[in-house]
């Protein structure tokens, strides 16, 4: 449609729309036009794409369609549990149809369903008020309550399948929400008709751009990206980059104080997101906390790989990463000994250097930290979901023809696993309320994913995930070095959330007790990037400490006791003691490279 062309009045009238002024007829007209134009190459190329999709699905690529076989032929093998299970339900919505009709006549009636504590998607006041939206809900509550249990209480099921059936049949009864439905949502409802449906035609504008965005796939925008800019309000903590290779730039940042601890403080950040997870805000900065504690901190700023790095392995993340950022600060400082931090990925990777030094007889690390992460990953939580042989050599065909895994894709991943919070409701938000997405500085960061090296991830895939060889002694080699977490003696403190999805606090801590040296292990609250991105003056959660690391992470539990505030004073504290409190003269960055962030940390390749 040409830029000066006006679109017709029975197109508005298609769309359901009725504007209340000149202005308004003019704005959608404004927006009718941008769906217009865009919508014909774009909806195009997300056709091909979806193309692409359905032969993979086919494929059965993820084996969900021989788990849902399983599942059908235990229930068919089992007519009693079918039974019980309709039973159950036609109770349970007889018992909402009474209270029902007893609410509609004005008599009290508690629910019969109601929404888990957290869940955001029934919190308009129309959901318990309106009898429609109350019955409506709460019949939807208990379908999913019993389809859920249903699943859960078929016997028989291969570990592989009973795991896939429960992750998709939650992926399913969440997609079929009312809350994500025009007519069911009574928000979508009440902004429909007041604004006379310009909602659903700024939603199908947005959802064009995010599927353009997406080259063809949709990727849906969460944040106003175009409201951050690296350096400028996040990732603002004043310090340089001090060395450099193909994988990461080494910042330092500048000290806050005249006296510093004797030893760096090194952190390792993972590499499917940018660093700054740790430098968002000056006021949530646990780097520029860590400055004004008295460290001089380094971090290493990973590069977004390209199939440039296609071979690129565990070993080569290990060498040109804390490997060669140690000693790049024993040059720029004289000081051999450090004290390390690893976070989530960051952490596995710290956990197999320290194995290698140890086998090399190397003792420059004098303290680890382990902020979520994994060296056993025997119970990897519902990321297992996506991770068995069939699922691993079908991702290796697709990042060996392109020499790595596109961040996005992991990220997609991430998302599912809490698909309510992070997919769901951006769909409410973005195409149904026709609302373009809050600046939210941890979403940006979210969106900021990088990609992962075709042979790095294979080989970390392979021998962690799927074989579990990280806590085995002499399981894994790196640089023809057998490692073996065993030999690691120096002190160790690990900080795991009680809600991670990513790397669950039961099997963080099964890890912990494969190292020789003392561990001090510490639950925080929340998950895996709230409860470590915790500063002590939000006065948020709360964190459980036990001096002992008894065999199981039940048993830890249960010896355990509640501390208020923040695990970053409890580790701060552990940490002044492993330093032994010597202190010497702030050092200031030398041999500057350029100022942080850093360009490998503002290349946004995202596509």
């Amino acid at each position: 449609m040409p830029a000066t062309q006006s679109v017709p009045p029975a197109l508005m009238a298609s769309c359901g729309m009725q504007p209340a002024n000149q202005n308004e007829t003019e704005e959608l007209a404004k927006v009718c036009q941008q769906v217009a134009e865009r919508s014909s190459k774009i909806l195009g190329d997300f056709a091909q794409k979806q193309t692409e999709s359905m032969s993979a699905a086919v494929r059965d690529e993820m084996g969900i369609a021989k788990a849902f076989m399983d599942l059908y032929s235990r229930l068919a093998a089992d007519p009693a549990l079918l039974a019980s299970v309709s039973m159950n339900l036609w109770m349970d919505q007889m018992r909402l149809w009474q209270s029902s009709w007893m609410k509609l006549f004005g008599m009290p009636s508690p629910p019969v369903a109601e929404p888990a504590k957290g869940d955001y998607r029934f919190k308009d006041e129309d959901w318990s008020k309106n009898f429609v939206f109350d019955y409506i809900k709460q019949s939807y509550l208990i379908a999913s309550r019993h389809i859920q249990q249903a699943v859960a209480k078929v016997e028989g099921l291969p570990p592989e399948s009973e795991k896939k059936v429960a992750f998709f049949t939650r992926q399913y009864v969440d997609a079929l929400a009312p809350s994500n439905f025009l007519m069911t949502n009574p928000q979508v409802l009440r902004e429909t008709l007041a604004s006379g449906g310009q909602n659903l035609v700024r939603g199908l504008n947005n959802l064009l751009a995010d599927i353009e965005k997406g080259g063809g796939k949709l990727r849906i925008s969460m944040t106003d990206e175009t409201a951050f800019q690296l350096g400028r309000n996040v990732a603002t903590s004043p310090g340089k980059v001090v060395f450099q290779n193909e994988l990461m730039q080494l910042i330092q940042y500048q000290p806050l104080g005249s006296q510093v601890y004797k030893r760096p403080l090194v952190i390792i950040p993972p590499w499917i997101n940018k660093y700054y997870i740790l430098d968002l805000r000056e006021k949530n900065s646990f780097i520029r906390w860590a400055v004004g504690q008295g460290h001089t901190v380094f971090v290493l700023s990973w590069v977004n790989p390209d199939a440039k790095l296609a071979q690129k392995g565990f070993d080569d993340y290990m060498v040109d990463g804390p490997l060669a950022a140690m000693d790049a600060i024993a040059r720029i400082t004289g000081q051999r000994e450090v004290n390390v931090i690893g976070y989530c990925l960051g952490g596995t990777l710290l956990g197999a250097t320290l194995g290698y030094l140890a086998a090399k007889g190397d003792d420059r690390v004098k303290s680890a930290t382990y902020f979520v992460s994994l060296l056993d990953f025997s119970q990897p939580g519902e990321l297992g979901v996506f991770i068995d042989e069939a699922q691993v050599a079908s991702l290796e065909k697709k990042m060996n023809e392109r020499g790595y895994l596109e961040g996005s894709e992991m990220a997609s991943t991430f998302n599912l696993l809490r698909a309510n919070d992070l997919v769901w409701s951006f769909v409410v938000n973005n195409y149904l309320m026709g609302k373009d997405p809050f600046p939210f500085d941890l979403l940006y960061w979210n969106a900021d994913s990088t990609r992962m090296p075709a042979r790095m991830h294979s080989y970390y895939l392979r021998n962690m995930y799927l074989k579990n060889l990280m806590g085995v002694p002499g399981g894994i080699t790196l640089k023809g070095v057998p490692i073996d977490l065993g030999k690691v003696q120096m002190p160790s403190y690990f900080i795991s959330t009680v809600e991670d999805h990513i790397a669950p606090w039961k099997t963080t801590y099964k890890g912990s007790r494969y190292l020789g040296g003392p561990v001090r292990f510490v639950l925080g609250g929340s998950g895996h990037i709230a409860g470590i991105v915790n500063p002590p003056a939000a006065k948020k959660y709360h964190y459980w400490s036990n001096d002992a690391l008894p065999e199981t992470a039940e048993q830890w539990f249960a010896g355990a006791k509640q501390q208020a505030g923040s695990w970053w004073e409890d580790w701060q504290r552990w940490i002044d003691t492993a330093n032994g409190g010597e202190k010497v003269p702030a050092r200031i960055p030398a041999n500057v490279i350029e100022d942080a962030p850093g360009r490998y940390a503002t290349m946004r390749l995202l596509k």
